[in-house]
């Protein structure tokens, strides 16, 4: 009798033991999953800004100057010394003077997606804090945002913000539609967002005189590809 009692307990000490080892590692896994979580999602890292190549770059500001903008991807001196070459700069240093025109001006506009982030890294603070991405149909935005020290609970953590935009042209007007906005990876309810979300934007706000409508009738056509975004715009 002694001795069954005493192989029940050791049976018994070895089912909680195990019990035990199960929940500990539970706790473990649990906690690495969270971390990955934390770090993937939520305190996320610094964006690397995009560097573009010398072939890159005389793309990107050729496609600037010719909607007369200067980026000053190059330095100030190399600015200077192309604006001579391009005839605007006169033997003094200044501007030329020139009549207005229309004729053969651009209408059309493409920029790659490796472009647009290029620009970020060079004329704003935004470069490892915003990253665009382009596919078809649909332009996708990362944001970073920095918490301070002394916000609650989460001070001096960053937080990640994604966003989705569709893009495209139907019946002779642009379609824009926001897809969604999320925080830490959870998406932000349609109600929070003020019911926006899925619908047409230009539809739902064109009609009346305003931003929407004029955009919209200022647009011949208008895509997003696979690492690219057309726009023509009309006379």
């Amino acid at each position: 009798m002694n001795s069954t009692e005493n192989t029940d307990r050791k049976t018994a000490h070895m089912h909680w033991s195990q019990v035990l080892l199960i929940v500990l590692l539970t706790i473990v896994i649990t906690i690495a999953g969270t971390y990955w979580v934390l770090k993937t999602y939520i305190f996320a890292t610094a964006f690397t800004p995009v560097v573009l190549n010398t072939e890159e770059e005389k793309t990107l500001e050729a496609k600037l100057h010719a909607i007369g903008y200067e980026a000053g991807l190059s330095s100030q001196t190399t600015n200077i010394t192309n604006q001579k070459k391009n005839g605007e700069i006169d033997e003094s240093g200044f501007l030329k003077p020139e009549p207005y025109s229309e004729e053969n001006a651009p209408r059309a506009i493409s920029f790659t997606e490796r472009e647009l982030n290029a620009l970020l890294a060079k004329n704003t603070d935004l470069a490892q804090k915003l990253a665009i991405d382009l596919t078809n149909d649909l332009v996708s935005a990362k944001l970073l945002i920095p918490l301070e020290e002394d916000f609650p609970v989460l001070g001096g953590k960053t937080l990640r913000f994604n966003a989705g935009i569709g893009i495209t042209y139907q019946h002779d007007k642009p379609v824009i539609i926001l897809k969604g906005v999320s925080i830490m990876g959870v998406p932000i309810p349609n109600a929070w967002l003020g019911g926006i979300k899925n619908i047409d934007l230009v539809s739902e706000f064109g009609i009346d005189p305003g931003f929407w409508q004029s955009f919209s009738e200022g647009i011949e056509d208008i895509h997003v590809t696979e690492g690219q975004i057309n726009i023509k715009l009309k006379e």
